[in-house]
């Protein structure tokens, strides 16, 4: 949650300062259903992923100085300078994909589950995906395909209450997502997303009941983005600044500290040695070159 947190602070100064070339969505206040889930994960586990996928990408094992180099347009980036904020690949790690486009994460997942199905590989497939996303066709189509065959996928829903800036309470007369799965005959299960060891739980049951042939589960995690949609956005109107507040008292990373007092110590330290972590990226970042023009028709054709 640390190295989530300290990078899209360190992200959120680099848009500020011009570094960042087109749009930066946040992960921050939901570090810790990236962090519970992806604990569980392998690199032989595929993830697919949003246009907030920053946290995604570094809890599943993306360093730090290769994202903010791949935000930063630079040759050393995961997807080497050509995706930006929404489109991070590492398929070393599992990392399959981010995209901007609302939902399709959810069919490549489902897929994704299909194939360990097929080839008998005790792997899954992960979705994480806003609540924006559960109107979308996408949702109900894969999650129909996966209860009708039974594959090792985890549908992972981040509510943090709003779709950009509309609420879901607007959205949908069932604000309640978790209990959409019961109309595909698969369990759904409800969390405090800013309860790293709920998600962790939660996630550790459905994870290991996916790998044993037990189907797929949709997780709802309920919780919030403390920054605005994206940086340079407003972040007025559609919430109040009582409610971002509320929500700021229930950040994750001090949830966990508060529940383990005993370990203040190790928490300190763990903060300083990210930090000089994140600054060290920030660094190979900049110092990083840009892709060579020459090199644009590159990885359009397998």
């Amino acid at each position: 949650m640390q190295v989530i947190r300290q990078t899209e602070e360190a992200l959120a100064r680099s848009h500020q300062a011009g570094l960042i070339h087109g749009a930066c969505h946040t992960y921050v206040g939901e570090e810790a259903i990236a962090a519970g889930v992806c604990a569980h994960l392998t690199h032989d586990d595929a993830l697919f992923s949003t246009h907030r996928g920053h946290g995604h990408a570094l809890a599943k094992g993306v360093p730090p100085r290769e994202l903010i180099a791949e935000l930063f347009g630079r040759v050393t980036g995961c997807s080497r300078g050509r995706g930006g904020s929404m489109h991070l690949f590492s398929p070393e790690v599992g990392m399959m994909g981010t995209s901007g486009i609302v939902g399709p994460c959810i069919l490549q997942a489902t897929g994704a589950g299909y194939t360990f199905k097929l080839l008998g590989k005790p792997h899954v497939g992960v979705a994480f995906f806003g609540d924006g996303a559960s109107n979308n066709g996408a949702f109900h189509e894969g999650l129909n395909l996966a209860a009708i065959y039974q594959l090792p996928t985890i549908f992972i829903c981040e509510n943090n209450q709003f779709a950009t800036e509309i609420a879901i309470t607007y959205a949908t007369r069932n604000a309640d997502i978790w209990t959409k799965a019961a109309s595909f005959g698969m369990p759904g299960v409800c969390v405090d997303g800013n309860d790293s060891v709920a998600v962790w739980q939660a996630a550790g049951e459905a994870i290991a009941r996916a790998r044993s042939g037990g189907g797929p589960t949709l997780i709802e995690c309920k919780t919030y983005r403390t920054r605005a949609h994206a940086e340079g956005m407003r972040d007025g109107g559609y919430r109040s600044a009582e409610d971002v507040e509320k929500w700021k008292a229930r950040d994750p990373i001090k949830m966990l500290a508060a529940r383990m007092p005993q370990e203040q110590a190790e928490f300190a330290a763990i903060e300083a040695d990210v930090k000089a972590l994140v600054e060290e990226a920030v660094a190979f970042a900049k110092a990083s070159p840009y892709p060579d023009g020459i090199t644009a028709t590159e990885h359009i054709y397998a």
